[in-house]
């Protein structure tokens, strides 16, 4: 489904990646936790087909266009409002002319957006821009998610109803690599974790019985022992 292979990039003299390899199969949710600087949006930005890598190589089953990203920036347009950006987006990814209307209902109704969808988004607050965001990377029903803090500035009610949104497309077939800062949450979500540190995974594997806690000790251990 989504594969990279000695992914490897720079920055002049900085090595963001080195040497990163992993297989993620339908279904499967990875979640990838790193210090600030580990390379953990260099690695989401390679895998959208966002940034060329300096060396090796990574794939999405379906090519790029499979893909729903939700990154640092909406991607939206400030002068257009919700609906529009979403209709444009759709357009752009060839949503079928009569799957259009269907899809933005479901998700401005599934992300509480039904009563902002005729607002410019330059008028929303931080939160309804997200949402809005992240309606916009779902608008095409991608196989492959990739999330760069996807719950940064939504409240409680909508973090926890965002979580539910990506349990239920993991169960339908959907592969993630979600990067959060937030350890409850993103282990709730994780069938696979990453701990990342200068530019490489330090660990990696199924996320098995662990909670909260668990990950949070094994993570210290791992980063402080790279």
């Amino acid at each position: 489904m989504l594969w990279a292979r000695e992914l490897s990039h720079a920055f002049g003299p900085i090595r963001a990646l080195d040497g990163i390899s992993f297989t993620l199969d339908r279904g499967r949710t990875l979640v990838i936790f790193g210090p600030n600087g580990a390379g953990k949006t260099t690695l989401l930005r390679v895998l959208a087909g966002l940034v060329r890598p300096t060396g090796g190589s990574a794939g999405v089953e379906g090519g790029r266009r499979a893909i729903g990203w939700i990154g640092h920036q909406s991607q939206l347009y400030g002068h257009l409002t919700v609906r529009e950006n979403l209709r444009f987006w759709g357009t752009l990814y060839d949503v079928p002319a009569g799957d259009l209307e269907r899809r933005q209902g479901e998700l401005l109704a599934r992300l509480g957006l039904d009563a902002r969808a005729g607002q410019q988004v330059r008028t929303l607050s931080r939160g309804e821009t997200q949402r809005a965001a992240i309606a916009r990377a779902l608008m095409h029903d991608p196989a492959v998610l990739l999330l760069d803090e996807p719950f940064t500035g939504l409240d409680r009610l909508a973090a926890e109803e965002l979580g539910r949104l990506l349990g239920e497309l993991a169960a339908r077939g959907r592969a993630t690599v979600l990067v959060t800062h937030d350890v409850k949450e993103g282990t709730e979500l994780a069938s696979d974790v990453a701990f990342m540190r200068a530019g490489r995974f330090v660990a990696f594997g199924p996320r098995g019985g662990r909670d909260a806690a668990a990950l949070t000790a094994a993570y210290r251990e791992a980063v402080a022992g790279a």
